[in-house]
């Protein structure tokens, strides 16, 4: 058997997706189902190793996740020639020193968006890592979500006809931390902009990457962001002025005349199907599509509805939609794009995911903050 086996540096997991999505849902499933298996022959195999701060943190996440490897000593792990692959869950602005130093040792790079808060720096840390010769990679996860994946069939087969518009969803209600009994949920660097918070420079970069994919390539947008709650609490309880957008609501037109509508915010309260839904109209049908499920109308299934405000509305809207490919299993959006990754660096396999495709999602957010201070359209 020809087994490929990669140290994973795997810095900054301790956070609760870098914990859940990255490390148990992707690499020690990974791990625990054998590898990838390339062919009856051979196989890609994972050995990881934690790097942080806080040597509790460490020790105890390792612990619980069955990992035999972790240091507080980043520069010794990357010195070791068994840890082929560095990856980065720290926080936006950390990021740059590390992928620099992990490109430095000569570490193929795959890391967390957005990978700078502006263009420029996401740019020069593509550049560095194309000037070290390291492949690397960025996590677009939602393109392997259920729910995308069931849209993106419908879109090849020719469901919508022509695709008019696309209205996304996103958010939920983030706690203050004033409120008894109900403290924040999220850290609070998330609010500050000096420490690389907001919703903007977050959601907008799925956004860009979601929609040039499945879509169509973004020509330019409109856009508006707010910091509604002025105050919240942080970790010690101390409260701190919200300096970064909580809520972001942008408009994009496309190269292929398709409008799209994007509604973020830690300030909502849910009333749909998931924390993110979109709505996508075509002339021959239209869906619904939320994190895993994909509800669908054509246009023979269209109900013909009547405007009379003084009557009771005769119509369920919500029982015209029927479940798309409900039968259909679907593996970890995360774990599915570690696996391409990792089939890049072991078998140099196509990877477009790219630090220059990351980029592209920061000048999205970058482009959508300039419209909002400047109250115009902006082009890509």
């Amino acid at each position: 058997m020809k087994e490929h086996k990669l140290g994973i540096i795997m810095n900054g997991v301790t956070g609760r997706m870098g914990t859940n999505q990255h490390l148990i849902r992707s690499i020690c499933a990974i791990r625990d189902q054998g590898g990838i298996k390339v062919s009856p022959g051979e196989v890609i195999t994972v050995d990881p190793i934690l790097t942080g701060r806080s040597e509790d943190k460490l020790k105890s996440l390792a612990d619980r996740a069955g990992v035999a490897r972790w240091t507080t000593d980043l520069n010794e792990a990357l010195s070791d020639s068994k840890n082929s692959i560095f990856f980065d869950a720290s926080s936006t602005l950390h990021r740059a020193r590390f992928v620099e130093k992990a490109a430095r040792a000569g570490k193929a790079i795959y890391c967390e968006k957005p990978t700078a808060v502006t263009t420029a720096e996401a740019l020069r840390l593509a550049q560095v890592c194309e000037d070290a010769g390291v492949k690397n990679g960025v996590v677009q996860d939602k393109l392997w979500l259920p729910g995308i994946r069931k849209l993106r069939a419908l879109i090849e087969a020719g469901y919508f006809g022509e695709i008019l518009s696309v209205r996304g969803e996103f958010g939920y209600w983030v706690f203050t931390g004033h409120d008894e009994d109900q403290p924040a949920q999220r850290p609070s660097w998330n609010y500050r902009k000096e420490d690389g918070g907001g919703i903007m420079i977050d959601m907008l970069c799925h956004w860009r990457y979601l929609v040039d994919n499945v879509f169509g390539p973004i020509k330019s947008i409109s856009c508006r962001a707010a910091t509604h709650l002025a105050e919240r609490v942080d970790e010690q309880g101390n409260s701190y002025r919200c300096t970064a957008d909580d809520s972001c609501y942008a408009t994009m037109e496309l190269k292929n005349g398709i409008l799209c509508q994007f509604n973020s915010s830690w300030t909502v309260r849910v009333r749909r199907d998931d924390l993110f839904v979109m709505l996508v109209d075509g002339t021959k049908g239209s869906a619904v599509v939320g994190l895993r499920e994909c509800r669908t109308q054509s246009l023979e299934e269209t109900p013909r509805p009547v405007w009379n405000p003084d009557v009771s509305q005769p119509i369920d809207f919500y029982a015209g939609w029927k479940p798309n490919a409900e039968e259909e299993e679907y593996e970890n959006a995360f774990k599915v794009q570690w696996e391409l990754f990792l089939r890049h660096v072991a078998l140099d396999e196509p990877f477009p995911y790219d630090l220059r495709s990351g980029a592209r999602g920061v000048e999205l957010a970058e482009a959508g903050l300039n419209s909002c201070l400047e109250r115009k359209w902006i082009d890509l």
